[in-house]
C-alpha cells in the first residue's frame, strides 16, 4: 500500500492523493513517470523529490519514517510492507502506572511465534527482545501499554507504532478489545470469555500470595489471547480500510494464529471469582 500512498509527502492531503488516483496516477512510480499536467512545474519537481525519498526509504526498511509521516490515522497502511518485522504485544499491570503500580506479564506475537515476559523472571528481556522488530501493533497502545513500559523500564520506544484502537474506530468498531472481536466474530470461548483486565490484577495476587502456578498460567493465557487476535484484526482491518481506496490493491488472507500455548484453569477462575463475589 505504501508504493500507492502520497500523504506522507508535505502538503498533500488525503483530497489529493485521491484526486490523483482516480486521475490515474494509482503509485509513486506512476507519478514520476508522468505528473499531472495541472500541477505547476516547480510542484511537480518539489512533489518528484519527496516521492523518491519515499521510495528510497521504502527499500531501506525505514518503518519509521512512514510512521512520522502519514497522518495517524492512515498508518494502517505500513503494515503489509513490515508485517514480517511486525511484533503484537499486550501487557498486563497492577493498575493504572500511578505509584507504585508495576508490569506483570507481557506477551509478544510476531506471527510466527509467541513469547512471554513475567515480573520477577524474565521479564526485563523485553527491552533487548522488541528491538527486533519494526512495527508495533496494540489496542490502547497508544496511551497505556507504550507510556507504561517507557515509563516501567525507562526506555524509549521509537517503532512504527499501529493502535487498533484507532484504526477500529475509523471503520465504526468502538469498546475495548473483546468487544471488537465479538463485533467481527472472533469472540473467545470458554474461561477467557468474561475476563478483563480487573480480574488479571486479581490472578497475579493470588499467584504471588498462594504461589499458585494455575493463577500465573490463567492469567498468560489471558495476555497471550489478546496478542493472537491482534494480527487476525489488523488484516481484517487493513483489508476493510482497502475497499475506500479506488485503486486495486491485494488484499491478505485472514491469519490462523496457533494455538495458545497456555490453558486458563477453570477452577481457579470461579475460586477467585466466588472470593471476590464476582458474578
Amino acid at each position: 500500500m505504501l508504493n500507492h500512498s502520497f500523504v506522507q509527502i508535505p502538503s498533500i492531503g488525503l483530497a489529493t492523493e485521491k484526486k490523483f488516483w482516480t486521475g490515474g496516477i494509482g503509485s509513486m512510480d506512476e507519478f514520476i513517470k508522468r505528473p499531472p499536467g495541472y500541477l505547476s512545474v516547480l510542484r511537480q519537481k518539489t512533489i518528484s523529490e519527496h516521492i523518491c525519498l519515499s521510495i528510497n526509504k521504502l527499500k531501506a526498511g525505514d518503518a519509521i519514517y512512514f510512521s512520522r509521516n502519514l497522518p495517524p490515522g492512515e498508518h494502517w497502511r505500513i503494515f503489509k510492507e513490515y508485517r514480517n518485522s511486525t511484533a503484537y504485544i499486550d501487557i498486563e499491570t497492577t493498575g493504572l502506572g500511578g505509584f507504585g503500580d508495576i508490569i506483570t506479564t507481557i506477551a509478544l506475537y510476531d506471527g510466527k511465534s509467541v513469547r512471554h515476559y513475567i515480573q520477577g523472571k524474565n521479564l526485563e528481556e523485553f527491552r533487548h527482545d522488541i528491538m527486533e522488530y519494526k512495527v508495533i501493533v496494540t489496542y490502547n497502545g497508544k496511551t497505556f501499554d507504550l507510556p507504561f513500559i517507557e515509563k516501567y523500564f525507562g526506555i524509549s520506544i521509537s517503532h512504527a507504532h499501529i493502535d487498533l484502537r484507532y484504526v477500529l474506530r475509523s471503520l465504526g468498531y468502538s469498546g475495548g478489545l473483546k468487544a471488537c472481536e465479538r463485533r467481527l466474530n472472533i469472540g473467545r470461548t470458554g474461561c477467557l470469555e468474561d475476563m478483563d483486565g480487573f480480574f488479571a490484577v486479581l490472578l497475579w495476587k493470588d499467584y504471588k500470595k498462594n504461589h499458585n502456578d494455575k493463577s500465573l498460567e490463567t492469567l498468560l493465557s489471558y495476555n497471550v489471547q489478546d496478542v493472537l487476535s491482534l494480527e487476525y484484526l489488523m488484516v481484517e482491518a487493513y483489508n476493510r480500510k482497502l475497499c475506500d481506496i479506488p485503486l486495486h490493491v491485494d488484499r491478505l488472507d485472514l491469519p490462523k494464529p496457533p494455538v495458545n500455548p497456555f490453558k486458563a484453569d477453570a477452577s481457579t477462575i470461579r475460586r477467585i471469582k466466588q472470593q471476590y463475589r464476582i458474578d
